[in-house]
């Protein structure tokens, strides 16, 4: 499984392209090749970038929805909603289109942020907001979803 590390402040130019950093280009070298997805985020103001075996494997569990159940087919619709194949040309740049960008609110100051498997892409100003809102009760929500968990019998995580 992939695994992504870093945050990483960035600047979109006035046609939406955005030099992807060279220590997350690194990480994507690999994979580079394959192409990614971006897609509008479900839960946030952000863009979420999929490399695309990852994009794939996600795909294959969507694809077991019945799609003659409503509710199924409407989050098929409104998750797949702006969804781009994207690929960083010669240069190391990302074009993000100006439909995902008015989504995001991205002007020009962005933060490209690892998220395990997936890369979400921010206007600087919201992630702050984001990551600063949370922070309150950050403690409580490491608990709850992580506070269960456990990989040895000694109970230490």
């Amino acid at each position: 499984m992939l695994n992504l590390i870093g945050t990483y402040e960035c600047k979109a130019d006035v046609k939406g392209r955005v030099m992807v950093p060279s220590p997350l280009k690194k990480q994507l070298q690999q994979i580079m090749s394959d192409g990614f997805v971006i897609k509008r985020a479900v839960f946030q103001p952000c863009l979420e970038m999929y490399p695309m075996k990852e994009w794939n494997d996600l795909m294959q569990k969507m694809g077991h929805l019945n799609r003659f159940n409503r509710k199924n087919n409407d989050f098929i619709r409104r998750f797949s909603a702006g969804v781009k194949i994207v690929e960083l040309d010669a240069t190391g740049r990302l074009l993000l289109s100006k439909d995902l960008l008015l989504f995001a609110g991205i002007q020009r100051d962005i933060v490209i942020s690892s998220s395990i498997n997936i890369v979400e892409i921010w206007d600087k100003e919201k992630y702050e907001q984001v990551i600063n809102d949370s922070s309150n009760d950050f403690a409580n929500l490491a608990e709850d979803v992580m506070g269960g968990l456990s990989d040895g019998a000694d109970g230490i995580s």
